[in-house]
């Protein structure tokens, strides 16, 4: 499989001056129908001076009604999902492939990305400093969201005759709407979720991926790298194809030591720079408060600071999206709503730590020095910021950044794999050509711009929160009850530690 893919990958590198004018005329064809799916998922309406997208609300309006029918799950089970993640209550002999730890690290590592680094920034340069009170809050509510996708994944999954397992949207709706008497609408969901994750997986979660690594790269060393393109790329995708080719298994076993690494080195940093810029630190909190309700954002006031704020959460934690709950999926348990509480973990670390930890960098910087970024946005900015302080930091953050954007290759290409397998069959065969192939789209990724084709994968990826949010509120009375059985086990006794 080794000499496949590197078979392929120096065909497509051998023959890389032709790609210029194949990827203009790409772009070219596929630039009108990308403008029509983005005014369409992302359609917005004006409300008081600020357009919301509807995609957004019907995002954020699902969040508010699952922690409500909850019982404000992202808070009373906090504390239990962090003995499940230490293992106190994992059951040795669960069905599954993988621990709670490595379930949670491994959709940690396709949520923590480039949007932690300069999505936050284009987020307050956009809304404001209150944009980040409204990211903290989305990713509160989001937690709750994580909970009951992540627990409907681990219970309508198939188990497969080789002890590996299969979940997801894909799987819970196609057989929670069945329960119901309503087979074929279930079919429709599944299948139309299952392509949509399979191209989001190729596009926004692999191609863009591992286009903004090589970009990060190309800048951190001055433009050395131009024209090397398809080198970054071969080693990206011969990197990438060693972990992936191994399953889920293999993936867990290196997320659930490069996400800890990344995060940690990611937030030192950044507190560093935070405490450097201690005597800012008073008044950067006080704009986040004073801008979320006093409209200082330049957005459309308050509630501008408000959508984006939401907005750049839901992109961010992907919390209604459905893809997490595919990882979750693996894990080792007979008790669903266990996975359900680790997931809540998952928006805490990349919404509430790690995006509110580059907010105060930036908003720090800002009032220590308002002309700190220049012209500078997204990535660029969080850089400035960090530079500011610490002059050499452009060398490591582009380290961060390379990291970030590998491990969410890994784990998008087995929600795309799920995907691709719910559509076409388990079989060793097929899973090994999705493999090489999504390998190819990483080398094109540094090689290419299809800038189109990435605008209809991400418009496709927050597509289908649709018909999982919609599954949601049909199979929540499910999770309640699950939630409720599973508590009162626990105060009788049946269930017990196990160490």
């Amino acid at each position: 499989m080794k000499q496949i893919i590197l078979s392929v990958l120096m065909l497509l590198f051998f023959s890389g001056s032709a790609f210029a004018g194949i990827d203009e005329s790409i772009n070219a064809a596929t630039a009108p129908i990308a403008a029509l799916v983005g005014q369409i998922v992302f359609f917005k309406i004006p409300v008081f001076g600020a357009n919301l997208p509807i995609v957004v609300l019907w995002l954020v309006v699902g969040a508010v009604f699952f922690t409500f029918k909850m019982g404000f799950i992202n808070l009373t089970g906090f504390k239990h999902a962090i003995e499940l993640v230490r293992g106190d209550w994992s059951d040795p002999k669960g069905h599954g492939e993988v621990s709670h730890f490595q379930a949670l690290a491994t959709a940690v590592s396709g949520t923590v990305g480039i949007g932690n680094i300069g999505g936050v920034a284009v987020a307050v340069t956009v809304g404001g400093a209150g944009a980040t009170f409204w990211l903290i809050l989305a990713g509160f509510l989001g937690m709750s969201t994580k909970f009951v996708e992540c627990t409907l994944g681990v219970k309508y999954r198939n188990e497969n005759p080789d002890g590996s397992v299969s979940g997801g949207p894909m799987y819970y709706l196609r057989k929670g709407f069945s329960d119901r008497g309503m087979e074929g609408f279930g079919k429709f969901m599944g299948t139309f979720y299952a392509i949509g994750i399979f191209i989001g997986a190729l596009g926004i979660g692999n191609m863009f991926q591992s286009n903004q690594a090589y970009v990060q790269l190309n800048t951190v060393t001055g433009g050395a790298l131009d024209g090397y393109g398809w080198l970054v790329g071969l080693i990206m995708a011969v990197v990438v194809f060693m972990v992936i080719v191994g399953g889920i298994k293999s993936i867990a076993r290196v997320t659930e030591k490069i996400v800890p690494f990344m995060a940690v080195f990611y937030c030192v940093f950044a507190i560093i720079v935070i405490i450097m810029n201690g005597s800012a630190i008073p008044q950067a909190i006080g704009n986040i408060f004073s801008g979320a309700f006093t409209g200082e954002g330049v957005a459309g006031g308050a509630l501008g600071a408000m959508i984006i704020g939401f907005q750049r959460a839901v992109f961010s934690n992907e919390a209604g999206i459905g893809s997490a709950s595919i990882a979750h999926s693996a894990v080792r348990t007979n008790e669903p709503i266990t996975e359900g509480y680790v997931s809540l973990l998952e928006p805490f670390i990349d919404t509430i730590v790690i995006c509110t930890i580059t907010a105060l960098v930036i908003g720090t910087s800002q009032v220590a020095d308002p002309t700190f970024a220049g012209e500078a946005t997204g990535v660029a900015m969080t850089s400035a910021a960090f530079e500011r302080q610490l002059s050499w930091f452009p060398i490591p953050l582009a380290f961060a950044a390379v990291l970030f954007a590998f491990s969410t290759m890994i784990s998008w290409s087995y929600y795309g794999l799920k995907g691709w397998t719910y559509l076409f069959g388990e079989s060793l065969t097929g899973q090994n050509v999705y493999k090489v192939m999504f390998c190819v789209f990483v080398a094109l990724g540094c090689m290419v711009q299809l800038g189109p084709i990435l605008d209809i994968s991400d418009a496709l990826v927050f597509l289908i929160c649709v018909p999982n949010i919609l599954g949601l509120y049909f199979l929540s009375p499910i999770i309640k009850r699950e939630l409720d059985s599973y508590r009162d086990r626990i105060a009788s006794g049946e269930i017990k530690k196990f160490k």
